[in-house]
């Protein structure tokens, strides 16, 4: 059983003691007897302790930064909505296949800020540049808020944020099942609760530090059961040995544990495995024992918006698994949405 998130080493800026947020964190680390350091800046934590990079990497996964977010300009988004918001970078999960190992690539450790109401702010000038379209927002592009927000509540501040506004709306994805702090929010609807599932042998082998599937879904049922809209995104989507049979085994799981009625509004996203050339090198020093298939000749090349091409599966492959992860949930979510397959 996972435990909450309680980071080993908190690193402070100073500006953040000018918000009411930073405040409370500072005397909530403290009353809970963990270190604290000060730092000049977010970006710019030095000698974070280990002897080499392995465990200095393991210690930076369990530092928690609070700091104030400088830059507003919100990145545009994923195929799921038009602005991330940035409440937070960093996870504390150690997911081997992780995107963010890359795009964090030397500041791995978990980052909070703590100017909520500038962020939200900025969300609502968005809005209403783009009404009277909604204009929909992805928390969890940099991290998985979740796992941290028991400590900050800035996502809990956001979702009813959203809950108020006609023109928003908010999303984000976790691997954590500790939601019991949320479930009382006033959310209206206005937010999409998504968990991120899987195959047991890619959760087993590569997702150490994130809950049990089990509990992921556990957790699933009582966000719908307080409302909120739910989805899941099956990533990264991996073929292995009994492939097959390990997804079939996954919706099964899910439609055993899911009730009639909170099966009216469901969504699925799909995105298959896929690696980089610098994520490999990345994933080679961080996990050097990892079991993940990295092989760039078994792949098809498919280049990127950046000039940055991924390795993905090769077509017949890639229809494979669309058609078989497609089959299972019509099969088993006849009423659910699938809304895209990458």
């Amino acid at each position: 059983m996972i435990k909450p998130f309680v980071p080993q080493l908190v690193y402070i800026e100073p500006r953040a003691l000018e918000y009411p947020l930073g405040v409370e964190l500072k005397n909530k680390f403290e009353k809970m007897g963990l270190e604290i350091r000060e730092t000049t800046s977010h970006n710019q934590v030095r000698n974070i302790p280990g002897k080499n990079h392995l465990q200095q990497y393991r210690t930076a996964k369990s530092t928690l930064v609070v700091g104030v977010r400088k830059t507003l300009k919100f990145d545009t988004s994923k195929p799921s909505a038009e602005y991330a918001i940035p409440l937070a970078t960093g996870c504390m999960g150690h997911c081997h296949y992780c995107y963010l190992q890359t795009t964090m690539g030397s500041k791995p450790y978990i980052r909070t800020y703590v100017n909520v109401e500038e962020i939200l702010g900025q969300a609502g000038e968005y809005m209403e540049e783009r009404a009277p379209q909604i204009t929909r927002f992805e928390a969890s592009c940099t991290s998985d808020i979740v796992g941290i927000d028991h400590l900050t509540h800035s996502l809990k501040r956001a979702i009813e944020f959203f809950g108020d506004k006609e023109m928003g709306r908010l999303r984000f994805v976790t691997k954590f099942h500790h939601v019991d702090h949320l479930l009382d929010a006033k959310h209206n609807g206005k937010t999409r609760f998504r968990f991120s599932i899987n195959a047991d042998f890619v959760i087993r082998n590569f997702e150490p530090g994130t809950s049990a599937l089990d509990q992921r879904i556990e957790a699933a049922v009582k966000v719908a059961k307080a409302g909120y809209p739910l989805g899941f995104i099956v990533a990264p989507i991996y073929i292995h040995d009994g492939w097959q049979e390990g997804y079939k085994e996954l919706f099964e799981k899910l439609d055993h544990y899911l009730p009639e009625e909170v099966r009216r509004d469901i969504t699925f996203e799909m995105i298959q495995h896929r690696f980089t050339k610098p994520a490999k090198r990345v994933i080679e020093k961080n996990y050097p024992k990892s079991k993940l298939e990295l092989n760039e000749e078994e792949r098809r090349y498919k280049w990127g918006r950046y000039g940055i091409g991924k390795y993905i599966y090769p077509k017949d492959q890639e229809q494979e698994l669309r058609d078989t992860l497609e089959d299972y949930i019509d099969h088993y979510f006849p009423n659910a949405k699938v809304e895209y397959f990458t």
